[in-house]
């Protein structure tokens, strides 16, 4: 990796996670699956209703989510018919809940109803509406953006273009 520092200076990142993670979650079809998995919607006729995509699609989303490991199938069998699966968030699933409390919630903030949010989140033990915060590894809050500093990491690695217009400065 080059000593000098990447700031204020376009480059590009041939392996960003940010990038990795849309080419599995980045489409609305997904996203909405992954809500309904949150709210125990596990089956492919109930996942259809609620979310309102077409059954290929439909069909095609949760078995790419199997294949990345964000949903499980498991089987089930209603009494006189055929063996049927289930989809069951896995861990990899789980932890996109604070991406999509994220998403609700700035939709609330800029895109809701003049009547208000569609839905509200509570924590189960008081009641209470549920808040996201950002919070670095010491305990301090971060309020934004501007408090943050994004530095390479011990896995950055750079696009060739990127390397290349670097290799004549």
């Amino acid at each position: 990796m080059t000593e000098a520092p990447l700031r204020n200076v376009p480059f590009r990142v041939e392996n960003c996670s940010i990038e990795r993670a849309l080419s599995i979650v980045g489409e609305k079809w997904t996203f909405l699956v992954i809500r309904e998995a949150f709210s125990g919607v596990r089956r492919f006729a109930d996942m259809q209703t609620a979310t309102g995509a077409p059954r290929q699609v439909l069909s095609a989303r949760l078995a790419r989510l199997v294949e990345e490991g964000l949903l499980r199938k498991v089987p089930y069998r209603e009494p006189g018919q055929r063996q049927r699966d289930e989809y069951r968030l896995t861990q990899m699933g789980l932890d996109l809940y604070p991406i999509l409390v994220a998403l609700m919630q700035w939709g609330d903030r800029y895109l809701a109803d003049q009547d208000g949010p569609p839905m509200i989140l509570t924590h189960r033990g008081c009641g209470a509406p549920i808040e996201q915060h950002f919070r670095c590894a010491d305990g301090h809050e971060v309020s934004g953006p501007r408090e943050v500093t994004a530095l390479p990491g011990p896995g950055l690695r750079l696009s060739a273009a990127t390397r290349a217009g670097s290799a004549g400065s």
